[in-house]
């Protein structure tokens, strides 16, 4: 491909060629359009409809089995492989596999593992705490003392969660801080960057005390203190919030009100402090990190009988280049969140849903897939992939992992997902 590209446009073009790749590496964020305003049409010519009407005499689940055979025909699978499976939760049994076990990066089809385990240790009920402390004397209208704002990787802090941070501290009846204003950012360690990311895409900032996605939390509160009359004598420093220190007021958050974001929109930040959610109830130590997170999700591959050895978790969002899995993997994480209702009941709804919203609006938008069909996407340079449930005509609930490594283009990805969807879905 580089010599062809050398041949035809010179130098030039090959730099800003590979520009353009690294811009898309991370393909799913909140901001960036969705990926079918730059990808090229269907590379695959079959038609779904007539695999389907040939094998509709076919007993269940043979039927799904031949449909899904002559889609794996597809010329794409000459320069490129795929990894699936296909599990019957209604029969308890293995309706399709290829390629099951072959470790794959899994793109943002991660979240849902993460997800998976949060709701299975955390529970649907867990709260993101964001708090702010004083340590020292208030004497008439003046505190003679420091302000800590300590974060707990909210990823959805905002304005008007500030607001009631500055009056908060109205409330106290001051108006002026003789000491300092405190960032307690020592729940996680000091890497801003996750494991494996490339060090020139536009990475979510891994910083537990945040303000509209942005790591500047204390330059803002200072600022709004400031322009509510709160004159401040003192600097802006880092530091851990000493033990008998007041607390002014906090923040709450529930883990589904972020898993929601994480899921429909494949939002990863929102993925990374979910991930560090997990590291801090692994963690046996005060400050958490990425290996910690790690372990959080092990403990469930350990679980389903799975080596650990055969797979690697290197981040929360399916950005890291060192992420392993395998489509056999994600399916024990689906089966998992199945046989568990308080599992099952919290992540469904965060399922982007075919043809309706998240990152599969614009997908399986008509046929029997659409609006069935509910799965979390995934795509990074080279890989597309895609893990849910959907509900077959004879009333089964199937959940699914299909991964697709080595394509040029995500749209034959996808598109081959999609038929693969609708061959599950039809009678």
């Amino acid at each position: 491909m580089i010599n062809n590209v050398l041949y035809r446009h010179g130098i030039t073009t090959v730099v800003f060629g590979l520009a353009f790749v690294f811009s898309f590496i991370r393909v799913e964020a909140q901001d960036i359009k969705s990926v079918e305003d730059y990808e090229e049409a269907d590379t695959l010519v079959e038609d779904t409809t007539k695999y389907i009407e040939e094998n509709h005499e076919l007993p269940w689940p043979q039927n799904i089995r031949a449909r899904i055979d002559k889609l794996m025909e597809s010329s794409i699978f000459t320069t490129s492989t795929v990894g699936m499976e296909i599990y019957d939760l209604t029969a308890d049994s293995t309706i399709y596999t290829y390629n099951e076990r072959q470790l794959m990066r899994p793109a943002s089809t991660l979240k849902m593992i993460v997800a998976v385990t949060a709701l299975d240790r955390l529970g649907s009920s867990y709260k993101y705490t964001t708090s702010l402390h004083y340590k020292g004397d208030i004497d008439s209208t003046t505190l003679t003392g420091d302000v800590y704002c300590k974060g707990g990787f909210d990823p959805a802090f905002n304005n008007s969660d500030m607001d009631m941070f500055v009056e908060a501290v109205k409330q106290l009846g001051i108006d002026t801080i003789r000491g300092d204003i405190y960032a307690d950012v020592t729940m996680k360690d000091k890497d801003r960057l996750g494991e494996g990311w490339c060090w020139d895409d536009d990475n979510p900032v891994l910083s537990p005390l945040l303000i509209n996605r942005k790591d500047e939390f204390v330059q803002y509160f200072k600022a709004r203190l400031e322009k509510a009359g709160i004159y401040i004598d003192g600097e802006m420093k880092e530091g851990h919030t000493p033990y008998g220190a007041h607390e002014i007021c906090r923040k709450e958050r529930l883990l589904c009100d972020i898993m929601k974001r994480m899921m429909k929109r494949s939002d990863n930040l929102y993925a990374e402090s979910m991930f560090y959610q997990l590291a801090a109830d692994a963690s046996t130590s005060r400050v958490t990190s990425a290996r910690h997170g790690r372990q959080a999700v092990n403990r469930l591959i350990t679980k389903f009988g799975l080596k650990l050895s055969h797979y690697y978790i290197a981040d929360g969002s399916g950005l890291s280049l060192y992420n392993y899995v395998s489509p056999h993997m994600e399916v024990q994480f689906l089966r998992h969140a199945y046989a568990n209702k308080s599992i099952y009941e919290n992540l469904l709804p965060t399922m982007p849903i075919a043809g309706v919203d998240g990152t599969l609006s614009k997908r399986m938008r008509r046929g029997y897939a659409h609006e069935n069909v509910k799965a979390k996407t995934g795509t990074v340079t080279g890989v597309s992939a895609l893990a849910g449930y959907c509900t077959a005509a004879n009333g089964h609930v199937l959940c699914f992992s299909i991964i697709n490594m080595g394509i040029r283009h995500s749209s034959s990805g996808r598109n081959f997902q999609d038929r693969v969807c609708e061959a599950l879905c039809c009678p």
